[in-house]
């Protein structure tokens, strides 16, 4: 097994990749013997594979599996059915298309991209 596959190493990024396992992650008599791509535009969508591992990432929690070929591969968790439900999702059941919080993140950007297009129409 070379590096990149499942039974060799994650390569130079696996520095990143130092820390302790999810804490909301299943203990390993529990654990899943497959993840689903969940996230609608990743190309995957609808696509299983089988769980190796999931560990926190360069910055997000990413669950672990071996592709096709053999190869480890990473997902981050809010793109699988690893990840624990929203609590607002289930909540709402279905009623709202969007989170406040995703809402107020949205108009935030809106304006500090208002604000780079204002600015640079000023430079002209």
């Amino acid at each position: 097994a070379g590096r990149g596959t499942v039974r060799g190493r994650c390569g130079r990024s696996a520095r990143s990749c130092r820390g302790n396992e999810l804490s909301t992650a299943p203990g390993e008599d529990d654990a899943p013997q497959v993840v689903r791509v969940t996230h609608p535009f990743h190309p995957l969508c609808g696509r299983e594979f089988p769980f190796v591992y999931s560990k926190h990432c360069w910055g997000l929690d990413r669950v672990f599996c071996e592709g096709e070929d053999g190869r480890l591969r990473s997902f981050p968790v809010n793109w699988t059915d690893f990840a624990v439900a929203d609590s607002f999702v289930k909540v709402s059941a279905g009623r709202s298309a969007f989170r406040v919080t995703d809402l107020l993140e949205l108009a935030d950007f809106l304006s500090r991209a208002r604000s780079t297009a204002e600015e640079t129409q000023e430079g002209v």
